[in-house]
């Protein structure tokens, strides 16, 4: 076995400061995520339990197997907005009846569970990891729909929900609809669309017009029940193919429905594998709160990976981008990730190589980013870092196996590309609180409107101003900063949520038990021309 070595030392000032960072940052996201939890807040949540209702959450929890893991997507969605964290709905992959499925549930302590413009994000973030992963999914519904405010946001884009329902269906991908509640307007297609639907019985409600609107549209009188109860749905329109006591035996029949899927993976899981050598622990300490000092992302390798176990690829070659194979919990994987933040040429050409050569044997890739992106300068432009990286990017963007990305520290510019970023399409993407990532960091990207403002007023013959620019240069650090940090990108859904580093293998590994839902092969050539 190659087992890394680890020169780090959980003892020395350096380690003890960067941990002390990372605790943090992780407390600040522990507030954050919080808010999710908290839903439409106290008030609501109490109302909604004296109905006799379970929360999202509880729903979850009722319909997993016992003692199981529940990996969120997510959860700082519509962080920094008008909206409450987590978009009133909680979306996420867990194991019933011992298959791996997507579930997604609506919050209807937030606004009775309505949708607004970062609900629809979340829920089409959702659809495209079960789409791609083969995954049965179970929707767990009581929403009133649209929230009206923002319909104009929401109407036009909102049908793709259930385009994507019937895509799932059409693909051979199971959806189970179980409906707690309210399921009206555009949201009585989800139980329309989906290929197996549970309602609860006194509980659901299920009509394309309410009460209200039958009377103004064609002065009909009806009540709830009559028009769309659960009851009426099972005995009469046949919507309802079971109907439901309760909450609690409207998941013991969902768990029913998947166990009788005759669903199975596309690949066997690997079985036991051998822990890390080192402790996921000091992975606290690795990252420094000053993203331009550099670390070794070996280090992170090393307490990740199936007994530390890593055969590097061109170790001599290209030095600051780390390239190899690896086991992690079992499953075979391509490892690239960036060891010094600049990639030149050479890093650009050794991972276009190591690319095609996981294609050729149908190992995942994945990228583990600490990037400021290529670099810059007369002697590397002559030298073609630009045809070089794209390279680097033409392989990324055309290779088949499933990709995997982590962001532990900076992401910057192209380099965010050549890494497999969120417009990559990695299966997944996660961050750690001391990711940040942009066009350029704060200061070089300050600096350049600085730079471009003092030759315009030159060029005008016009005196420059350098008390205003240092003010300028002073608000744009500062806004590109806040835009660079990791809660900023996640509520904006470009990363799958943001993690703690120490549950890293951890999140990895489901990850790639869920990749093995599907088949997949790699790109036998298929790649576009390389620029030589």
């Amino acid at each position: 076995m190659t087992v890394l070595p680890s020169a780090l030392d959980p003892a020395s000032p350096d380690y003890l400061a960067h941990r002390e960072a990372m605790l943090a940052k992780l407390d600040e996201l522990a507030a954050e995520h919080a808010k999710a939890l908290a839903g439409g807040g106290e008030k609501y949540t109490e109302r909604h339990r004296k109905r006799g209702k379970l929360l999202a959450r509880e729903r979850i929890e009722l319909l997993l197997d016992p003692d199981t893991p529940f990996l969120e997507l997510s959860p700082l969605a519509a962080w920094g907005s008008d909206y409450p964290v987590g978009a009133s709905m909680v979306t996420g992959i867990g194991v019933v009846e011992g298959v791996e499925c997507l579930i997604t549930a609506n919050d209807p302590t937030v606004r009775g569970g309505a949708s607004n413009p970062w609900t629809l994000k979340k829920a089409f973030r959702s659809h495209e990891i079960g789409y791609a992963n083969r995954l049965p999914s179970i929707h767990l519904v009581e929403s009133g729909g649209a929230d009206l405010p923002s319909q104009k946001e929401i109407f036009i884009p909102g049908g793709a929900l259930f385009k994507h329902l019937t895509q799932s269906s059409a693909a051979g991908i199971p959806t189970v609809a179980v409906v707690f509640g309210n399921s009206t307007a555009g949201g009585a297609y989800v139980p329309g669309m989906c290929d197996h639907v549970i309602m609860v019985k006194e509980r659901a409600k299920v009509f394309l017009g309410g009460p209200p609107l039958v009377k103004m549209a064609t002065g009909e009188e009806s009540g709830d029940e009559e028009l769309g109860g659960a009851e009426m749905h099972a005995r009469t329109s046949g919507l309802a193919d079971y109907l439901a006591a309760d909450e609690q035996d409207a998941l013991r029949q969902a768990r029913r429905v998947v166990a009788r899927l005759n669903w199975r993976k596309a690949y066997e899981d690997p079985g036991p594998a051998e822990p890390p050598k080192y402790d996921e622990e000091e992975l606290l300490g690795i990252v420094p709160g000053d993203l331009k000092i550099p670390f070794d992302p070996r280090e992170v390798i090393a307490r990740i990976v199936d007994g530390s176990d890593f055969d590097e690829f061109k170790p001599l070659y290209g030095s600051s981008l780390a390239t190899g194979w690896a086991r992690l919990h079992g499953y075979p994987v391509g490892i690239l990730a960036n060891a010094q933040g600049v990639l030149f040429s050479a890093e650009s050409q050794k991972a276009a190589q190591f690319i095609q050569l996981a294609n050729q044997r149908d190992i995942p890739l994945l990228f583990l980013h600490n990037t400021t992106g290529y670099m810059v300068g007369k002697e590397y432009e002559q030298g073609g870092i630009i045809k070089h990286g794209a390279q680097m990017i033409n392989a990324v963007s055309n290779s088949k196996v499933p990709h995997l990305s982590v962001l532990m520290g900076a992401s910057y510019g192209a380099g965010h590309y050549g890494m497999c970023g969120r417009a990559y399409d990695p299966r997944f993407l996660f961050a750690w609180p001391s990711a940040k990532s942009a066009v350029m960091g704060p200061q070089q990207l300050a600096g350049v409107l600085s730079i471009v403002a003092r030759a315009s007023a030159a060029a005008k013959g016009q005196p420059y101003d350098d008390e205003g620019d240092a003010a300028l240069r002073a608000m744009v650090e500062q806004q590109i900063e806040s835009e660079s940090l990791p809660m900023f990108l996640s509520g904006r859904l470009y990363d799958d949520g943001v993690i703690d580093p120490r549950d890293t293998r951890t999140v990895l590994g489901l990850c790639l038990s869920v990749i093995h839902n599907a088949p997949y092969e790699g790109a036998r050539g298929g790649f576009g021309v390389f620029r030589m």
